[in-house]
């Protein structure tokens, strides 16, 4: 592959270049105007209409997230190919023209219908947008500059998701509820202008090969039990995750009353200001994920640095499962903060590790295109965890009024996760090391 890069002179910061930081940029308004609207897109479309909402039920919206996120993780498997043989620049044109009419749309829009196919054109614009990201800064960084280029990648992606929910979507929502769409419209359609007058394509090897080749791909990594196994059973992990944009938003709103937690962070605010009056609402759950990662990743991944993948997969996934069973213990305000922290951590010990161990069993000679069918646990996840997490809410919660029920049933989708791994280890993973 031709790389694009810096004179060998320069170091740090200085050493990547401009396309890298465009890319970045880029990242981040998507990124903070996607998590912007999602940490709150749940709660406003059952929201009532004299409150501000659509008032459509649960489990229509369950649909609706069973759609639009399995189709955000699926098309980047496409994509990269496709962008390869068609260029990035048009690429990036299409995806922030996509998703900005989406989210104009949606701001727009009260009729069920209209509003499933606004997200689904933000969604299949967001869907070509992520591997272009990513395809920029390999191609502009080399073995020295990668792993921090990728670092900053991942960093401006959370900076984004804390900002963003942090200090705009509460704003916004004050003065109506779709301005945090037209900020996500204007966020992403910005970025047009960046596109065209900034980002240059970069240097790479094109690629030639036939569309028809690009599909058969799916089947040859379909054909590896053992890949597929794994993603199956790691995503029971991502079904509990994807509650934390719906089911976790609706608990809150319904039964956890913050008190406790808006006393303290104003008592905080007041050492700086004169009578703060800031209040934790549904968007701040994103905040809170998006926060310790951003304070805790570094930390996290030195830990379990040198430690195996897949074992380390599952620890993540044990707490994970230990955080949403902590939400079935109470509705206290600083349980609902504890069980959201631990939660978040268990993510962060088990993600990194998971694509480790993706490009551990994957060919030699394949590791890329595992790497890309390795989202498949976020189709399947988000895929199962919108339509269940809103049928298993309305049951009981709604109906019988026992949220503690609801948070067991998806720790158990957890210890399943975790006993699935466990196996696979034993018997799958172990016997094909032990062959090689």
């Amino acid at each position: 592959m031709t790389q694009q890069s810096s004179p060998s002179q320069k170091t740090g910061l200085r050493s990547y270049p401009r396309s890298f930081w465009t890319v970045i940029t880029m990242e981040f308004f998507e990124r903070g105007s996607y998590y912007g609207v999602m940490s709150v897109l749940s709660v406003y479309l059952v929201m009532s209409i004299p409150e501000g909402g659509l008032g459509f039920s649960k489990e229509s919206v369950g649909v609706i997230k069973s759609t639009i996120t399995p189709l955000l993780y699926f098309l980047p498997i496409l994509a990269g190919g496709l962008a390869d043989r068609f260029g990035y620049r048009r690429t990036l044109m299409m995806a922030f023209t996509l998703m900005s009419t989406g989210y104009f749309f949606t701001s727009i829009s009260t009729a069920y219908g209209m509003v499933f196919l606004s997200l689904v054109l933000m969604a299949v614009g967001a869907g070509f947008f992520k591997p272009i990201i990513s395809g920029t800064i390999a191609s502009v960084t080399d073995e020295k500059t990668s792993s921090l280029g990728f670092g900053i990648y991942y960093w401006s992606i959370n900076l984004g998701a804390f900002i963003f929910p942090l200090l705009l979507v509460p704003y916004l929502k004050s003065i109506g509820w779709s301005y945090i769409f037209i900020m996500a419209a204007v966020g992403t359609g910005s970025m047009l202008l960046l596109n065209i007058f900034v980002y240059r394509e970069p240097a790479r090897q094109q690629n030639t090969k036939p569309l028809g080749e690009v599909f058969k791909d799916i089947f040859l990594v379909l054909r590896d039990y053992r890949f597929l196994l794994m993603i199956f059973i790691y995503s029971g992990f991502w079904i509990m995750y994807f509650q934390m944009f719906d089911t976790v938003l609706w608990y809150l709103k319904d039964y956890v009353d913050m008190t406790p937690v808006n006393k303290a962070v104003n008592v905080y605010l007041g050492l700086f200001v004169s009578n703060p009056s800031w209040k934790f609402d549904t968007e701040h759950v994103t905040v809170i994920s998006s926060g310790c990662i951003i304070l805790l990743q570094l930390l996290v991944s030195n830990i379990v640095r040198n430690k195996p993948a897949l074992p380390t997969m599952i620890a993540g996934i044990a707490m994970g499962t230990v955080g949403m069973a902590i939400l079935s213990l109470s509705t206290a305000a600083w349980v609902f903060i504890l069980g959201i922290v631990i939660f978040s951590i268990g993510e962060m010990t088990a993600h990194p590790k998971f694509y480790s161990y993706v490009g551990l069993i994957a060919p030699a000679d394949k590791k890329a295109l595992y790497q890309g069918y390795a989202f498949l646990y976020g189709v399947i996840g988000s895929g199962i965890g919108g339509i269940l997490g809103a049928s298993l809410y309305v049951h009981f919660v709604d109906k019988l009024h026992q949220p503690g029920v609801l948070w067991f049933i998806f720790s158990l989708i957890g210890v399943a996760s975790i006993i699935g791994l466990l196996v696979y280890n034993r018997l799958v993973s172990g016997k094909s090391e032990a062959q090689g």
